[in-house]
């Protein structure tokens, strides 16, 4: 599980196609990749915690790095980012959520181990700076104006073009949340079914994993805040592809998709220089405006492939990105669901019957019911809490036949216990919250605060 590159210059498409083609894993080296993000809020008044400042972000990381041998990655000066030596980092998020991105790792113990181990640390340094962790998918209170912008230049480019392009766009960057896996494939024909079949399920993911019902201190009018903004960000770059349900999607068909996708920006040392709206295949034929003659590396393809946000993505390696954050649990929960459903090869091929013959549209119609229903809502012809019944059955089972246990014995379908429980009372977490609001929380979400911190 590798996005590495060569500086090698890309002028011919077949290059990047074969680059994907040597991103393929055999399956005694897939690993799982988890990543999760989550608010920082100051104790007491609850607000979002700015960059600069005794109790700021950058001394946040600043302690994490003296305390626990992390290497700083700096930008312009200014700390944005960790490596901890263990294969897995810390970045930030525009509005200054923080992310561990976690190393690629064999097992789910052992992904669920990093995650402890992670917020453990958190807890400790964010104690001492009299600041907190929100487990949600989407600032509950705060609002745009509220939340600074972290010294990154790519969000400044960001920041300027998405609004040219939808209207929920800058609450993606400042108020969002997410937790997703990363995982391999063997081939292309492995990676057809396991894109195919993810993308399909996304829905029953936002619907399960749906955490954010809030908005500017009150009900949203959703189970999901969070995916609501991805449906009004970027229709060149965000949603559900088409062409993953094409019969001749592969390689070929995910890159021509991404050259598609507008250019953001160059990375050029610490700078960003903004190319919004430009043509990466333009700049492969050495024709971007500004920059005639010369032409992209890998590298630059690669960071390319990040400004594209389907709720599925292919870099190298499969991003799962439909969930909300939410609590410690949950986060090793998101895991569980795509690794039971796409690394044992019985789960796979159910989970391909479950969604035979659907088309992109219907898969978003899912995702628009997910979004504004959660559990509630539907998929095609059946109700999402039975599609979702299925899938966490087929999760748990393609866990048992891993047979992977920890030290006492217990196997990996452990995690899925969060999920179980979700299904079989068909309440989602959004769902429970909407219930306090109503009744104990006396219409104030100021108390989310207080129960959902890590």
């Amino acid at each position: 599980m590798s996005d590495t590159s060569e500086n090698i210059n890309v002028t011919d498409k077949a290059q990047l196609v074969d680059w994907l083609k040597s991103q393929e894993t055999p399956k005694d080296e897939w690993r799982i990749g988890t990543e999760h993000e989550k608010f920082l809020f100051e104790k007491g008044s609850f607000r979002p915690v700015r960059y600069e400042g005794e109790a700021g972000i950058g001394e946040l990381l600043s302690r994490l790095a003296d305390r626990h041998d992390m290497t700083p990655v700096t930008e312009k000066g200014q700390l944005i980012a960790l490596k901890d030596g263990q294969g897995g980092s810390i970045t930030l998020e525009p509005g200054g959520q923080f992310e561990l991105s976690g190393a690629p790792l064999e097992t789910l113990h052992q992904t669920c181990c990093e995650t402890g181990r992670h917020l453990a640390q958190m807890k400790d340094i964010t104690a001492e700076l009299g600041l907190c962790m929100l487990g949600a998918g989407f600032q509950p209170l705060w609002s745009r104006q509220d939340i600074s912008w972290m010294p990154k230049g790519r969000y400044k480019i960001m920041r300027e073009y998405m609004p040219k392009r939808g209207n929920l766009g800058l609450d993606m960057m400042l108020r969002s949340c997410t937790v997703q896996v990363n995982l391999d494939y063997a081939s292309e024909a492995d990676m057809v079914r396991k894109f195919r079949t993810s993308l399909a399920l996304q829905p029953v993911a936002t619907a399960l994993f749906a955490n954010s019902p809030f908005k500017d201190g009150q009900p949203s009018g959703v189970k999901s805040t969070r995916a609501q903004a991805w449906t009004d960000t970027d229709p060149d770059r965000c949603g559900i592809p088409p062409v993953v349900f094409a019969d001749e999607f592969g390689y070929d068909a995910w890159i021509d998709y991404i050259l598609d996708v507008p250019m953001y920006f160059l990375h050029r040392g610490d700078d960003y220089i903004d190319v919004s709206g430009q043509s990466f295949r333009a700049f492969m034929e050495g024709k971007l405006p500004g920059f005639e003659g010369e032409v992209p590396s890998l590298e630059d393809f690669t960071d390319h492939m990040t400004t594209a946000f389907p709720e599925v993505r292919l870099k190298g390696y499969l991003e799962m990105r439909g969930a909300d954050s939410g609590s410690w649990d949950s986060i090793c929960a998101l895991p569980a669901l795509w690794v039971g459903l796409l690394y044992d090869e019985t789960a796979l091929a159910e989970a391909e019957a479950l969604i035979s013959g659907i088309t992109a549209e219907q898969v978003e119609a899912a995702r628009l019911s997910a979004i504004q229903h959660g559990l509630e809502g539907q998929f095609g012809d059946i109700s999402m809490l039975e599609m979702a019944r299925s899938v966490v059955s087929l999760a748990e089972a393609g866990l048992v036949r891993r047979q992977i246990a920890d030290k006492k014995g217990r196997d990996e379908t452990q995690y899925l216990a969060p999920l179980k429980h979700i299904v079989e009372s068909g309440k989602t977490n959004a769902d429970i919250m909407l219930e306090h609001y109503y009744s104990d929380w006396s219409e104030d979400v100021r108390h989310l605060f207080k129960l959902y911190h890590y």
